[in-house]
């Protein structure tokens, strides 16, 4: 977290600054943030992810990136696809377009990483975020921005055992996928009595039953973890529809689940910053490109976890609501 806040910085203190002599303060992008338009050569960077329709979660990386784009004078061209293949296609669609910089997820590293190593092989400087932590270098990328994704489960599952848990039950939404899988393995690794439960996160009312009948089958299950906003607020329903006394506690924030930890229904959220991801995924390019800089030291640049819970909920529920946390 320190790496991040010294990155963030660094970022905003280079871009009051250019080859043009200074920065002019303007609106900025979709986060609501105020941002300023630096002059000089305009670069182009694409944004491509795996993100997963009606997942709030990406609103905030968006807001990040366009912000940041506003603020150093960039063209930001975001794409995404939830299928591997489709998401190593959109890559190869941006280096065909010649693009002068690439961000990337790798939830899919497999898939996705030799197209984005064609990227960084064919001179375009290329950076990983969100996803693809232990995966990043290998297929050169320059810098990563996002959580550690084992650390932060492991320090869930301390927070469990903090609060008396028994059992837990770590929901799955996309299987496969190494962030997420990285997580429920992160909280087994600290709270050893927790079973992965596969949903299929695009059908939101299965996601529920699946819950629901899990808890009604186990009725020692005593705490419920997800692994995105948008899940926890469903398993709060699937502990009503169970009769259940189950706990929730999930990663990641939105609005929603803001308000659900101020009102104390859930427990804590792991927050991985993912405003700050998409904003330095951009502002760590247009360094690169304009100033030749990378941020990290040759490591990654953490962004979580950060908790929040109800010792921090009054400050962060502001920030939820303008969609910057």
């Amino acid at each position: 977290m320190r790496a991040a806040a010294v990155a963030a910085a660094l970022g905003l203190a280079l871009a009051a600054c250019s080859s043009q002599g200074g920065a002019q303060q303007q609106e900025g992008g979709g986060g609501g943030g105020t941002g300023g338009s630096v002059g000089g050569e305009q670069y182009t960077i694409a944004m491509v992810t795996h993100e997963q329709a009606g997942d709030t979660f990406w609103d905030r990386i968006r807001a990040g990136a366009e912000d940041a784009a506003a603020a150093h004078n960039v063209e930001l061209r975001y794409s995404n696809g939830q299928q591997a293949p489709e998401q190593a296609t959109l890559v190869q669609n941006a280096i065909d377009s010649q693009v002068d910089g690439l961000a990337v997820t790798l939830a899919y590293a497999e898939q996705v990483g030799p197209a984005a190593k064609s990227a960084a092989d064919g001179g375009i400087p290329t950076v990983v975020f969100n996803s693809g932590l232990e995966q990043y270098e290998q297929f050169g990328a320059k810098m990563y921005f996002g959580s550690d994704e084992s650390l932060a489960g492991q320090a869930a599952g301390e927070r469990l055992a903090q609060d008396g848990g028994q059992k837990a039950i770590c929901v799955i939404q996309e299987q496969g996928h190494v962030a997420l899988e990285a997580r429920c393995a992160g909280v087994a690794a600290t709270f050893p009595n927790t079973e992965v439960l596969y949903v299929q996160g695009t059908d939101l009312p299965s996601v529920r039953s699946t819950i629901g009948a899990k808890l009604q089958e186990d009725a020692s299950i005593t705490h419920i973890v997800t692994l995105g906003a948008p899940y926890a607020l469903t398993a709060l329903e699937s502990v009503s529809d169970a009769g259940s006394q189950a706990k929730v506690a999930t990663f990641d924030l939105n609005v929603d689940a803001a308000k659900a930890i101020q009102e104390g229904r859930i427990i804590f959220a792991v927050d991985q910053q993912p405003y700050v991801q998409g904003y330095m995924a951009v502002a760590s390019l247009w360094l690169n490109l304009s100033n030749g800089n990378d941020i990290g030291g040759g490591g990654p640049v953490l962004t979580g976890p950060s908790f929040v819970d109800s010792t921090n909920i009054e400050q962060i529920v502001t920030y939820a609501q303008n969609n910057t946390r």
